[in-house]
């Protein structure tokens, strides 16, 4: 069985609140060894840290954009510290879920940009790489790392083959999920083909991004077919997608994305030993 890192997944979403340990197991049965967990706002500070603790996993702290409608510059202030408090954590491996959302509707690009552009200086002074959220913003994102990138995965990246070059050569990882299953997503899947191996890692941004076989139309819904729930389980089959794309088999993508997990955020690495050793 494949070993593969979950490079993005919301575990402590409210969709996984009644049985957070059995989506981790049935992850972990399907063989999803490592899953890292993103915060989005100091509110689930705790709750990422807690999550990765218990069940193995890593995290990230940050302040997503499309939560910076509520955050304020205290904010700011408690991720640093918090960033200072957690510094000795070893499951601590990134700043994150931060970036720039121009999709969403009704968002201030100037606030969002004040927060994005201070936690990457933050990331610089805690010395950690960070976890990008990139939508229809990737060119701005790109702005603000040319003088001094921390590296890091640019999640759920769906931009232009410039756009994911520039990324790669700062020191970025690209991430792919759900989305490249799609037959529609033609773009993204010629990503996924074409791009160097060293480039690529894995999610789910689970409970977000259903891949194609768990999403049913607004049509189907209204007939009464439910809507899967995307689960770090469903990776294993995500990944397939994309070693297909690439024509190899999956034990060998799944060792390479590893590898660039480990590259991307450089404390899984020792995390990744142990487990390992743990079950030898």
């Amino acid at each position: 069985m494949a070993s593969l890192v979950d490079t993005h997944c919301h575990l402590d979403a409210p969709e996984f609140a009644h049985d957070t340990t059995d989506v981790r197991a049935r992850a972990r049965a399907a063989g999803v060894c490592h899953c890292v967990l993103p915060a989005v706002a100091p509110s689930n500070f705790a709750a990422v840290r807690e999550l990765a603790h218990a069940h193995g996993d890593s995290y990230a702290l940050g302040i997503h954009p499309l939560c910076t409608p509520d955050a304020s510059d205290d904010d700011l202030l408690r991720l640093d510290r918090a960033l200072a408090e957690q510094a000795g954590d070893p499951r601590l491996v990134a700043v994150g879920e931060i970036g720039l959302d121009f999709f969403v509707p009704g968002l201030d690009a100037g606030k969002q940009e004040h927060f994005y552009a201070s936690q990457l200086e933050l990331a610089r002074r805690h010395r950690l790489p960070v976890i990008l959220h990139v939508r229809r913003s990737a060119d701005r994102l790109l702005k603000h790392l040319r003088a001094d990138s921390p590296g890091g995965i640019a999640h759920a990246f769906n931009g232009s083959d410039q756009q994911a070059r520039q990324f790669v050569d700062l020191g970025f990882r690209l991430g792919f999920g759900g989305a490249v299953t799609y037959d529609r997503a033609l773009q993204l899947r010629r990503l996924a083909t074409t791009l160097p191996a060293s480039a690529l890692v894995l999610e789910t941004d689970s409970p977000d991004i259903p891949p194609h076989w768990l999403y049913r139309t607004a049509a189907q819904r209204d007939a009464g077919e439910v809507q899967g729930r995307n689960e770090p389980r469903e990776l294993p089959r995500i990944a397939q997608v994309v070693a297909g794309l690439r024509g190899v088999q999956l034990d060998e993508l799944a060792g390479v994305t590893t590898a660039n997990a480990i590259a991307a955020l450089p404390r899984l690495g020792a995390l990744l030993e142990a487990s390992s050793a743990a079950l030898r």
